[in-house]
């Protein structure tokens, strides 16, 4: 820039003069000296414009000598702002300007004032749609950066966690943070990230969901290798095991690494509950899974080339419903599941008022209407009914849509090749499953390499003074969480012998 105020006005009208909220406000400065602020107003806030930068710098009485450092002047006595800085880059000005900051251009000086006054329009803080508890914190992310770094810090009043900022993105230049815990994340895990994002090149980021794909291991698979969630409890908790959370401007979910297959079945309500109701739903949790992933498969091997597994006392049951169908068992079965599928993504997408209506009405009225009009037998809607059930059971979003994907590869390969097909698919979910890592970190850990110690909190969540130290797998600096604790109940009757008689 140069330090002829005309000149930088005419430069920034030739490239917002299409832009309707671009603003220039010329004023004088000094009574003699003459100045202008640029600003979008549809990011900033006028009302701070005109109290506490154009009023003051107006009403100002010239010094009886003009200081050398007319800007510093400007930032020392008059502008009352905790983000102010002189920039003199035009490139920087016209990023700031877009950013919403407003910049003040001094005639006769090369360089300018970049004020911080945007506004952002944010939403109330509430409870996520897809992570409710019965038990526990109903606050949730939203898609302020600011505040969901605020919300952390509540829970982490501990100068040891550090929030370290860069960009992402060639045009949109999104914020992006990387959460850890100083003294107990692994410093590798920590610039391994930093590394993955510094290594994005994309035009924009508008959510996590973007540059999840790339900070993956094997962006090939389709199983989640980063967890994401909307509740800052959740985020808390892994960062004090020794994991890494990731932030982004503009979305209201968080990335956590490492992650693991066990993961997918925990939820923060599991440590508000007592250990032995946690480790019961816990052991639903997976039966829900195995249950969403291979009973429909299961009822096609059955149905098609091994009908002798079924009880004798079943069969009538199972077969007479089926004499008047005209099509295969495994062709049944897969309009069926694709209609379910149409009907949930349906369900989601139409309006709250209608959506629960629309899902409810579908399943009862297109299920009983197949059933008599002989397409689908009565059993199998039973069968994909629940098996869609077990589905939701699942606490992660992204890891449903995973098994209920991995659900029609295993149907057509049950319908095709019956039992063998099966175990087949099987055996390539679960070997696929044992490649994979997280950041290094085997992603079926502790089942595969088996780690006893870390079972402790697996399908059964031994009570906390038993989790004493933190996730070995990912080689946390303090292993150490819990210390030593005397045994934290006594048996004997608090009343002494005479109250006790009193009594």
């Amino acid at each position: 820039m140069t330090g002829i105020l005309d000149d930088n006005v005419r430069l920034l009208k030739e490239i917002f003069h299409k832009d309707m909220d671009y603003s220039l406000r010329t004023f004088e400065l000094f009574q003699h000296r003459h100045a202008a602020i640029v600003y979008l107003n549809s990011l900033v806030d006028q009302e701070v414009i005109n109290h506490d930068v154009i009023k003051p710098l107006q009403h100002y009485e010239a010094p009886e000598k003009e200081p050398l450092d007319i800007l510093k002047f400007l930032i020392d006595n008059i502008l009352y702002f905790n983000d102010v800085k002189k920039v003199k880059d035009f490139s920087t000005i016209i990023s700031s300007i877009v950013q919403g900051k407003a910049v003040v251009f001094i005639d006769g000086i090369a360089e300018a004032l970049e004020l911080d006054v945007v506004t952002k329009e944010k939403r109330s803080i509430e409870e996520p749609e897809t992570e409710r508890v019965v038990r526990g914190a109903r606050d949730g992310f939203i898609e302020h950066l600011s505040t969901n770094i605020a919300l952390l810090r509540y829970r982490l009043p501990i100068p040891e966690f550090r929030v370290e900022e860069s960009e992402v993105g060639a045009r949109t230049k999104t914020k992006v943070v990387v959460c850890y815990i100083e003294d107990i994340a692994n410093p590798t895990l920590v610039e391994e990230m930093k590394k993955r994002i510094d290594a994005i090149e994309i035009d924009g980021v508008l959510d996590s969901g973007y540059a999840e794909q790339f900070l993956e291991d094997n962006p090939l698979s389709p199983f989640p290798l980063l967890i994401n969630t909307e509740r800052p409890t959740k985020v808390v908790g892994n960062l004090l095991e020794g994991r890494v959370a990731v932030m982004f401007e503009g979305s209201p979910s968080a990335l956590i690494a490492p992650a693991t297959f066990n993961q997918f079945y925990h939820t923060t309500e599991d440590y508000n509950e007592h250990w032995v109701i946690s480790s019961f739903v816990r052991v639903f949790r997976i039966l829900a899974l195995l249950f969403s992933l291979t009973f429909s498969s299961l009822y096609v091997t059955v149905i098609s080339f091994h009908p002798e597994l079924i009880p004798a006392k079943y069969v009538v049951a199972a077969s007479s419903g089926r004499h008047s169908i005209p099509f295969p068992v495994i062709f049944e079965v897969l309009l069926l599941e694709l209609a379910m599928e149409v009907l949930r993504e349906a369900s989601i997408r139409m309006p709250q008022q209608v959506g629960g209506a629309l899902s409810i009405v579908g399943v009862l009225v297109v299920g009983q209407a197949a059933v008599q009009a002989g397409f689908v037998s009565p059993i199998t809607v039973v069968i994909i009914g629940m098996s869609t059930i077990g589905s939701f059971a699942i606490p992660l979003y992204n890891a449903a849509n995973t098994f209920r994907m991995l659900r029609f590869l295993l149907i057509i390969l049950a319908g095709t090749l019956g039992l063998l097909g099966l175990a087949l698919g099987l055996m390539v979910v679960v070997n696929h499953m044992l490649s994979l890592r997280s950041f290094g970190v085997p992603y079926m850990d502790p089942y595969a390499p088996f780690n006893m110690k870390a079972m402790k909190d697996s399908i059964i969540r031994f009570p906390f003074y038993k989790l004493k130290k933190r996730p070995s797998n990912i080689h946390p600096q303090d292993q150490t969480r819990l210390g030593e604790m005397e045994k934290h109940y006594t048996n004997y009757n608090f009343l002494d012998k005479e109250e006790r008689e009193k009594i």
